[in-house]
Parts: structure tokens; C-alpha cells; sequence
């Protein structure tokens, strides 16, 4: 273990860095939560610029127990709140913007993303907190996507630059979300509505499913820092990151292209599997990963690193909010948003 004397000297943090895991900082042992908020308080622009060099920072040592003290040192760290929008996972509400980090059975591993990177605004920080640890696995992963830039083909980076990326969602009762929960409304006019505002194209094949189709950029430019992210949900919705039986069995009841949800090119055309398996390994190479304690925040610098979950096994509650809202149009995207396939129209 090594603690780095290059921290910002005079803040009063000292990160700790070691190969495979999150940075880690630890804070005054044996704080009460009034204490443990103040120190916070005091230390939160030494930690935001940890988080604009690292993309993540654990903190370790605070008296974080439940959804009210979670949602204090969440004040003390996050100036605004963000919303979840055009929802695509359970989440249990626990009130004043906490949520569950994930509702999904234990068994099933998340890849890495970047949360709502097909929105046309999206939260800049997240921060997370371990309520219950799980007894085996359950990390919440963490992977630097300015180094995912860099590691991947520079011609399958160009073509994403020119092309962005496409995300299609079918939405019914029977797999993923239904159309009325995704978009928080039973009136279809709302929802259309959101749509035509966010520049999401839409269809009704029926009264009661949905499909929306929307072009987003593969790649943004951090607003502060200034650096080149790769931001998207491409890989993680991909048809063929599904599991094998898993994808059989979508694919024979809805179709190719009746999935809950699928990504293609910004133009329309699908990756081979070889490309989509390259995306996927860059992933793997800079996911790093720590096991929870009870009390750890991790926070989260939602363009600059991706995230994701190990499966799990016994009880784990990890909470999550949302803040610092930032607009795409700020972060100089690769490709302009759109409701068609085709590049240029």
C-alpha cells in the first residue's frame, strides 16, 4: 500500500492508491455523524479535485448508517441534487432523492456505464454509500473511461466520433420497463411530450407498448477538466453482451428487433461481435473494484469514469443520489443528438 505524498498539499486529505482498486481516503475514526458532516464540509473542494484526477474516490471510516445519514453527508458533498429520468432499472425510493443503487437479483453482475448517458442532461456526480455490506462480493466497480478512450481502436473510435451511437428501446409489461414507468406518467401525451423536448423519436405499435429510438454521442468532453470521456451505454445494452441463454431465449420471443433494449452505430448499422467483445474487453482492462464496509461513500464523477456491480451473496444495501445535473450541450459532444439513423440529416 502506498500513500502518495502528491496530493494537494495544505488539504488535508492523503489519497491512497493501489493497482486494481478506487482511490481511497480515510477519514477521522470514531466521528459522530455532526463531526464526520463538518469534516466533509471543510475537505469537499480537496475531494472534488481527487475526483476530477481519479474519477472516483472512496471514503472510508464514516458513521453512515441509513438512508438519513447517508442523505446528510450527501448535502455536505453535492451542492444540487439531479434527477433519474427515462428510467431502465428498479430502484426502491427511500425519499429526498436516495435510492436503492440497483433493485436487480443478487446473481446478476452490471456491467460498467455511465448513468443516463442517453439523456440530454444527466448527473455529473454520483455518490454511493454501504448501509449493508455483502458477505461475498457486491462491489460497486469503477473504470476510468479517459483511459477506456485511449485503449480502444482508434478506427472504431472515429467511427463512433463521426457516427455517435444508437439506442433503441421496446417497452412492454413483459420484459424491462413498461413505457408508464420509464417516463413517470399513464398519459401518453406526457410522455410524448418529454419526448419531442428531449429529442426522442417514437412509436406506438399498439396501446400498450412503445418504442423509442434516440442518437446520442459515444464521446464528451468533461466540462471542467477538459478531457475526452467515452460516454455511453452501448456496450451495456449491446444484443451481444447478453448472456448467450439469455439473448436466445429475447431473440425467439420478441425478435432481433423487439428487444427491451438494443444499441447499434449511430447510423444504423450493427457492430460484428468482434468489435462489440473488443469494447467490452477494454472494459474489463480498467475496471478496478473494493470491497464495501459499512459506512464507505464512494463518489463518483459520472463523465470521467464508468460504473457497474459484482454479483453478490447475503444481504448488501447500497444507496445512491444523484447531484451536479450537467447538460450534454456543455460537454462539447462528438456527435449532435437525433432522432434518426442516418448521419447528416
Amino acid at each position: 500500500m502506498t500513500t502518495f505524498a502528491d496530493a494537494p498539499t495544505g488539504t488535508g486529505i492523503s489519497p491512497v492508491r493501489e493497482p486494481g482498486k478506487p482511490v481511497v481516503v480515510h477519514t477521522p475514526a470514531g466521528a459522530d455523524l455532526e463531526t464526520a458532516v463538518a469534516w466533509l464540509t471543510a475537505h469537499r473542494a480537496a475531494i472534488q479535485a481527487e475526483l476530477h484526477r481519479s474519477g472516483a474516490v472512496l471514503l472510508r471510516g464514516l458513521p453512515v448508517e441509513d438512508a438519513a445519514s447517508f442523505a446528510a453527508a450527501r448535502d455536505a458533498l453535492i451542492q444540487r441534487r439531479a434527477g433519474y429520468k427515462e428510467k431502465a432499472t428498479p430502484r426502491t425510493d427511500f425519499g429526498e432523492g436516495v435510492f436503492s443503487s440497483t433493485d436487480l437479483p443478487a446473481v446478476q453482475p452490471i456491467r460498467l456505464h455511465n448513468e443516463n448517458s442517453y439523456t440530454l442532461d444527466f448527473p455529473g456526480v454520483l455518490l454511493f454509500g454501504c448501509v449493508i455490506a455483502p458477505e461475498v462480493g457486491g462491489a460497486t466497480t469503477v473504470g476510468d473511461m479517459r483511459q477506456a478512450l485511449r485503449l480502444l481502436p482508434p478506427e472504431l473510435v472515429e467511427r463512433f466520433a463521426r457516427a455517435g451511437w444508437l439506442l433503441v428501446r421496446t417497452y412492454s409489461e413483459l420484459a424491462g420497463l413498461p413505457w408508464y414507468k420509464t417516463f413517470a406518467t399513464e398519459d401518453k401525451a406526457v410522455a410524448q411530450a418529454y419526448c419531442d423536448e428531449n429529442t426522442v423519436g417514437y412509436a406506438w405499435p399498439d396501446d400498450d407498448s412503445m418504442i423509442t429510438r434516440q442518437r446520442r454521442s459515444a464521446i464528451v468532453t468533461h466540462p471542467v477538466t477538459g478531457e475526452k470521456s467515452w460516454f455511453n451505454h452501448f456496450a451495456f445494452w449491446n444484443s451481444r453482451t447478453l448472456d448467450a441463454d439469455v439473448r436466445e431465449v429475447l431473440v425467439d420471443t420478441y425478435g432481433e428487433d423487439g428487444l427491451p433494449f438494443n444499441t447499434y452505430l449511430g447510423d444504423g448499422s450493427r457492430l460484428t461481435d468482434a468489435e462489440v467483445d473488443t469494447i467490452n474487453a477494454v472494459y474489463d482492462r480498467v475496471t478496478v473494484r473494493e470491497t464495501w464496509q459499512r459506512g464507505d461513500l464512494m463518489i463518483v464523477d459520472n463523465i470521467l469514469c464508468a460504473h457497474g456491480r459484482e454479483a453478490y451473496q447475503g444481504d448488501r444495501k447500497i444507496l445512491v443520489a444523484m447531484g451536479e445535473p450537467v447538460a450534454l450541450a456543455d460537454c462539447a459532444p462528438a456527435t449532435q443528438p437525433s432522432t434518426t439513423v442516418f448521419v447528416g440529416e
